[in-house]
């Protein structure tokens, strides 16, 4: 079964850290581009970040030098390393996988993790 699970959410503190995992089953993760969304409260999805089978990654201009995509050595699982927490990161946080465009909608998703950030 093709499946991506996020996991790692939770409350953290403006200025905290919170380490995000995508795991895939049923298809090689390292194959495909995983995007990172997260959608806030009465907000649009907005796309995060991407990370590419060379392992080069791109990011969203709010959460470039706080944010961080890795992958595991296995290859099925993409960590979303986020540092320096700021209220408005507050959202829940889906990891998609595309071959070919990175978050294309007709990809596999994710239920998502919700992560809040307090002050």
């Amino acid at each position: 079964q093709v499946q991506l699970v996020e996991s790692g959410g939770g409350l953290a503190q403006t200025g905290g850290s919170l380490k995000l995992s995508c795991t895939a089953s049923g298809f090689p993760m390292d194959q495909y581009i995983i995007g990172w969304f997260r959608q806030a409260p009465e907000k649009e999805r907005e796309l995060i970040s991407c990370f590419y089978p060379t392992g080069k990654a791109s990011y969203r201009e709010s959460v470039k030098g706080r944010f961080t995509c890795d992958r595991d050595v296995g290859g099925n699982t993409l960590t979303l390393q986020m540092n320096d927490l700021k209220t408005e990161d507050t959202g829940v946080y889906f990891c998609t996988a595309h071959m070919y465009e990175c978050g294309r909608g007709d990809g596999t998703w994710g239920r998502g993790t919700q992560v809040t950030v307090s002050s």
